[in-house]
C-alpha cells in the first residue's frame, strides 16, 4: 500500500506543481521525497494542500477547464460559437451526440483531473493527522482538503451521476471499483463539508484571501441540500450564510465579475487568478469565450485581446432578460456586437468583432477584460487576472427562495426574489403563487447566474411540476422549447444567417440518456467492466 500511495503522491505533486496562487503560496524546490518524510514540516504540509486549489480549478491550461465551458454550450444559454475552427469536442456536447465510445477528450480530462484532486485530498486527509505540525494548522489543512474532496465529488455527481467513491489513498487500480449510488456520494459530501465547516475560520486576512472558509463549506452545503431535495437543510444553511455571514450583495451587479474586484463583498469562495508571469494561474475563460476577430481603428491596436469565440450567448437567453425588462443584468452578462460595453462605455463605445465567424454576434460580459486592464497585461492570451467565483451570496438568496417555496413559505420566497430583483431595479413579483412562483424563481436563477456553471445542472434537477419531466427534456429534443424557438420563432439577425452551426441545436437530445454524460469508455475498459455505463450509452 505504501508503494501505491507513493506513486499517486508523486503523480499529484507533478500535476499540481505545488502552486495555486501567489497571494498565499511560496514555491520551493525539493529533492525526492516519500510519505515517510514529506509532511515533516508545516511548510510542506501547507504547500501540498495549496496545490489542491490549483488542481481543483484545473488552472494550468484552457483544455483542463473546457468541460465547464462546454456544459454552458449544452444549455439554452449558449451556442458552440466559433465558426472558423475545427469544432472538436464542442460540437458533440452542444448538439447532443456524445457517445461513450467517442466521448470527447475534454470529458476524460475532466473526469481524470477530478479524481487527481480527490486522490491528493485523500493523501492530505490520511497523512496530515500524523504530521509533527501545529494542531491548529493541521485542522485547517485537513478541513480545506475535505472541502475540495467534497466539491470535486459534487461536480462528478452532476456530470455522471453514480461515481466511484474513494476516501482513502489509492494506487492506479483504485478506480477499478463499482460506482457508488449518488445518495452515498452525497452523504460523503455532506459529511466532509460539515466536518470542514466545524474547524475552518470564518474569515482570513488579506494575505490569505482565497482560502476556503467555514462559510464556503456552509454555502456548498446549502447548494448540495437543494440538489438533494432536502429543502429544510438547504433553507437552514442558506439562511445562516445570508444572515450571519460577512457578505453582502454587490450594489452594482456588473461588479460581481470584475478584474478589479477580487474577493468582493458578495464572493464567498473564488479561485484566485493572477497576471504574474511567474505563475500559471490566469483565467482562460476570458480568452476562450472572448470575441473572435475584434476590429479596432488604426492606432488603437493596444486595445485588442482577440479571443477564440467558443461558447457564445444565445438570443434565447437575451430574450429572457428582455421579457423582464432586465437591462442591468442583460448588459452585465451579454455584449452584443455594436453595443457599448456596460461599465467600459468610454473606452469601448461600439464593440466590433467579426460576426461572420461568430454564431450569435454576442459574447459574455462577465468574462470581458476592460480596455485599461488589457493595456497592462504582458500577455493577453493567458494569465488573465479574473478569479473564478464558485460560490456567491446571490446564489444563496435564490437557494433560500426555492427551499422556502418547497416548504410552503411563499412569503419568504417572494421576499428573496424581491431582494435579488431590487439590486437590478426590477419590481418584486408579489402577484405570483404556486407553479408560477416556482417558474419565476427558476427564471431568476437563470438570469442571475448565467454563464457561471449552474444552468445545465439546474435544468437536469428541476422537474417541471406540470409535465413531470426534467427541464432539460423540456428545453431540448425535437419538441423542446429551445429547439422550437430557434427553428420556428427566432428572427435573430446573427444566429439565423449561420448554418455552419445549425439552428436545430438540441434536436438530438434523448430523454433518459442525456440527463447525464457517459462515463469515458476508457475508464470502463480500464476497470475490466467492473464499472457500468450510464443508461443509453
Amino acid at each position: 500500500m505504501k508503494k501505491k500511495i507513493l506513486n499517486i503522491l508523486l503523480a499529484v505533486l507533478m500535476f499540481v506543481g505545488i502552486s495555486a496562487c501567489e497571494d498565499f503560496i511560496e514555491i520551493e524546490e525539493r529533492g525526492v521525497q516519500n510519505l515517510d518524510n514529506y509532511f515533516a514540516t508545516e511548510s510542506e504540509a501547507e504547500a501540498f494542500v495549496n496545490g489542491l486549489y490549483k488542481s481543483f480549478a484545473n488552472w494550468d491550461d484552457w483544455w483542463q477547464q473546457i468541460l465547464r465551458i462546454t456544459n454552458i454550450m449544452s444549455t439554452d444559454d449558449g451556442w458552440m460559437g466559433n465558426l472558423q475552427q475545427d469544432p472538436g469536442d464542442h460540437y458533440a456536447f452542444a448538439h447532443y451526440f456524445v457517445e461513450a465510445s467517442n466521448a470527447p477528450g475534454s470529458l476524460k480530462n475532466f473526469y481524470t483531473h477530478k479524481y487527481l484532486n480527490i486522490g491528493a485530498a485523500n493523501i492530505a486527509i490520511n497523512q496530515i493527522p500524523d504530521a509533527p505540525i501545529n494542531e491548529e494548522l493541521k485542522e485547517r489543512l485537513i478541513g480545506e482538503a475535505k472541502f475540495f474532496r467534497a466539491f470535486s465529488y459534487w461536480e462528478l455527481v452532476q456530470n455522471f451521476g453514480d461515481v466511484v467513491l474513494l476516501t482513502e489513498p489509492q494506487g492506479t487500480s483504485g478506480l477499478n471499483q463499482e460506482r457508488a449510488p449518488k445518495s452515498e456520494v452525497y452523504a460523503q459530501i455532506v459529511k466532509d463539508l460539515k466536518e470542514a465547516a466545524a474547524v475552518l475560520p470564518g474569515e482570513y486576512g488579506d494575505d490569505n484571501k482565497g482560502r476556503v472558509t467555514g462559510w464556503a463549506c456552509k454555502a456548498l452545503l446549502a447548494r448540495t441540500y437543494l440538489f438533494m431535495e432536502d429543502y429544510t437543510n438547504a433553507y437552514a444553511y442558506a439562511d445562516e450564510v445570508i444572515g450571519q455571514g460577512p457578505f453582502s450583495l454587490e450594489p452594482d451587479f456588473v461588479d460581481v465579475w470584475s478584474v478589479y474586484n477580487h474577493h468582493g463583498v458578495e464572493s464567498i469562495f473564488e479561485i484566485n487568478a493572477s497576471s504574474n508571469q511567474n505563475y500559471n494561474v490566469g483565467n482562460r475563460f476570458s480568452v476562450v469565450m472572448c470575441a473572435r476577430g475584434e476590429t479596432w481603428p488604426e492606432g488603437e491596436e493596444d486595445k485588442i485581446m482577440d479571443g477564440w469565440g467558443w461558447c457564445v450567448p444565445s438570443s434565447h437567453l437575451e430574450q429572457a432578460y428582455l421579457s423582464e425588462g432586465d437591462e442591468i443584468r442583460r448588459k452585465s452578462t451579454i455584449i452584443t456586437v455594436g453595443e457599448p460595453v456596460y461599465g467600459d462605455e468610454e473606452e469601448n463605445p461600439n464593440y466590433q468583432f467579426n460576426v461572420d465567424i461568430n454564431k450569435s454576434g454576442r459574447v459574455w460580459r462577465k468574462y470581458y477584460v476592460p480596455i485599461d486592464m488589457r493595456r497592462q497585461l504582458t500577455v493577453k492570451d493567458r494569465h488573465i487576472p479574473l478569479p473564478m467565483i464558485l460560490l456567491r451570496l446571490g446564489e444563496m438568496y435564490l437557494t433560500r427562495a426555492e427551499a422556502a417555496f418547497r416548504l410552503g413559505d411563499e412569503a419568504q420566497a417572494k421576499a428573496d426574489i424581491a431582494t435579488i430583483r431590487a439590486r437590478v431595479d426590477l419590481e418584486p413579483r408579489n402577484d405570483l403563487s404556486g407553479n408560477d412562483l416556482l417558474y419565476a424563481i427558476w427564471k431568476e436563477r437563470r438570469l442571475e447566474m448565467a454563464s457561471e456553471g449552474l444552468r445545465l445542472y439546474d435544468l437536469r434537477r428541476q422537474i417541471d411540476p406540470v409535465s413531470g419531466k426534467p427541464r432539460i427534456a423540456e428545453a431540448m429534443g425535437p419538441n423542446g422549447y429551445f429547439v422550437q424557438y430557434n427553428l420556428n420563432e427566432s428572427t435573430d439577425p446573427y444566429e439565423t444567417i449561420h448554418p455552419e452551426e445549425p439552428q436545430d441545436k438540441g434536436t438530438m437530445f434523448q430523454e433518459n440518456q442525456h440527463e447525464l454524460w457517459p462515463i469515458p469508455q476508457s475508464e470502463i475498459d480500464r476497470s475490466n467492466g467492473v464499472m457500468k455505463q450510464n443508461p443509453g450509452y
